[in-house]
């Protein structure tokens, strides 16, 4: 027997399309097997469209089955659900692809067994799936946008904040080597004022011996002008 992909969605027995890879005879179970044609089925085929697949005993193909479900089926439909779920480690919150794609599958059979009953509900329901698949893509499309969004910004506050550190250093850099200058020009403003203080002190003290010296000079011009005008 071949190795039917899993899936929620009942299918017909499948038929081998083509020779195995190795060109052998295959196994012929499922050869010469006909397909049910129902009118409910052609619409089947449009809506759900047929699956392929290839193994080492060939090429298959199955169509989705027209069979009706009973309320056991049903029943079954969501034991089947909940135990892959559990049995697949599906996540219950949040993004998983998995729970997604169970749900889908359980969605498309339960769309399956609609539309063998009466095609125009099962029509209904198929705008419904295409239109929530819509709004999952669209939610899709945004979450990614919105993830590549915040990369780029955390990129570019990286790189910001690289540039930042750096001209930080070379400030900091600048700042030493000021505050370096600071102090050598502290250190020679002291050594200038200590210098213009001894030369103030110089000058002041050489004008005061000038002074005294030209008051002995007066005293003593002073001194002769008044013993010539006494005599």
């Amino acid at each position: 027997m071949p190795q039917e992909p899993e899936s929620l969605l009942v299918y017909n027995p499948p038929q081998r399309i083509g020779p195995p890879a190795d060109g052998g005879l295959g196994d012929a179970v499922g050869d010469g097997l006909e397909v049910d044609c129902s009118p409910s089925n052609d619409v089947l085929d449009k809506i759900l469209p047929r699956r392929e697949w290839m193994d080492s005993d060939g090429q298959w193909m199955q169509t989705v089955s027209s069979a009706q479900a009973t309320r056991v089926d049903v029943m079954s439909l969501q034991e089947t659900l909940d135990d892959k779920l559990y049995h697949k480690q599906a996540r219950d919150t949040g993004i998983c692809p998995l729970r997604e794609e169970l749900h889908s599958q359980a969605f498309d059979e339960l769309v399956r067994q609609v539309t063998v009953e009466q095609e125009e509900r099962g029509l209904i329901l198929l705008r419904i799936r295409d239109q929530i698949r819509m709004s999952i893509a669209a939610y899709q499309t945004l979450y990614h946008t919105s993830v590549a969004f915040g990369m780029r910004k955390s990129l570019q506050a990286e790189e910001t904040t690289a540039s930042m550190e750096v001209k930080l250093e070379g400030l900091e850099k600048d700042k030493g080597e000021l505050e370096v200058t600071l102090v050598e020009l502290q250190n020679r403003l002291k050594g200038l004022g200590k210098q213009h203080q001894e030369a103030r002190e110089l000058v002041s003290a050489k004008r005061t011996a000038e002074i005294s010296f030209l008051e002995k000079q007066r005293d003593i011009l002073q001194g002769f002008l008044s013993k010539d005008g006494g005599d």
